[in-house]
């Protein structure tokens, strides 16, 4: 765990809903990945999916809940909201994150975990480094990954890229 906190079990509820936003986006054509944001009663207030598939690289889940996060929510009700993902943030959306001064992230499966099925699997590298969440936005408490749902998110990647994982 990034931050040496335990993963609840709502953390797994809110996680494995993100799992299944990841498979619809898969199903639709579109790289695996799903979010979910809980504001700070526990109430999901905001999910969605990666919308990349038309060329827009920014349509990642998180920097959606960035968005929808500044846009919906006062700076308190940000601060205490937690947001689940399948993936851990890449840099753009770790900073957009924190710029919107969101709370905890609690992700399921780390960027290194991704790097190493790439690198494994003969994959380029992306035009951005994976750095982790702690290196872009030291100061969001994060809990990650899941090890117990590594290896369904890792089945959805291999789908992605026609891999016999």
């Amino acid at each position: 765990m990034a931050d040496g906190a335990a993963i609840t079990e709502t953390d797994l509820v809110h996680l494995r809903r993100c799992v299944e936003l990841a498979s619809e986006a898969l199903e639709d054509g579109d790289e695996p990945f799903g979010s979910v944001l809980v504001d700070p009663d526990g109430t999901v207030v905001f999910e969605d999916r990666n919308r990349v598939k038309g060329g827009d690289h920014t349509r990642h889940p998180e920097f959606e809940i960035a968005r929808w996060g500044a846009a919906h929510l006062t700076s308190e009700q940000r601060a205490g909201s937690t947001v689940y993902t399948s993936g851990e943030h890449c840099p753009m959306c770790s900073a957009a994150h924190a710029w919107v001064g969101l709370g905890t992230i609690v992700f399921a499966t780390s960027s290194a975990q991704l790097t190493e099925w790439h690198r494994t699997w003969g994959i380029p590298a992306g035009p951005v480094a994976p750095l982790p969440i702690t290196q872009v936005a030291p100061r969001i408490p994060t809990r990650g990954p899941v090890p117990e749902l590594g290896a369904e998110i890792r089945g959805l990647h291999a789908r992605m890229h026609d891999i016999d994982a």
